[in-house]
């Protein structure tokens, strides 16, 4: 169970596009996750419909053989919550993790954000 999940909730990005453009932000999550050398297994996507506050968010998810990043889209906020976590049973993957973590930051480019850090299970 020895692995590391990092959070980030991004405010103010100044990529608006990708906080309502499904394919687009599918396309990215992906080809990242490939790019830092994650397997990608599956993946899930809902687009929400717009309402009186604007365009629809996203919620997605990118399962990995390695674990997941998960991501939310708040587009009337201009924001995005992600964390993503991998497993470290066979391999440390932490480096891709971070890897990952700071493609999406750079894709986004928010004015500020809050990220976090976990260490998760047994340390060997």
């Amino acid at each position: 169970m020895n692995g590391l999940h990092l959070t980030a909730d991004l405010y103010d990005c100044q990529q608006p596009s990708l906080l309502i453009d499904e394919a687009a932000l599918q396309q990215l999550c992906l080809s990242q996750v490939e790019l830092v050398g994650l397997k990608a297994v599956s993946a899930c996507w809902h687009q929400f419909p717009a309402s009186a506050a604007g365009p629809g968010g996203i919620t997605g998810v990118v399962l990995l053989a390695e674990s997941h990043l998960a991501l939310h889209t708040w587009p009337e906020r201009g924001g995005v919550t992600l964390d993503v976590y991998v497993c470290n049973f066979g391999a440390d993957n932490s480096d891709k993790a971070q890897a990952l973590l700071a493609a999406l930051l750079a894709a986004f480019a928010p004015r500020w954000q809050q990220l976090g850090h976990l260490q998760r299970g047994e340390l060997d």
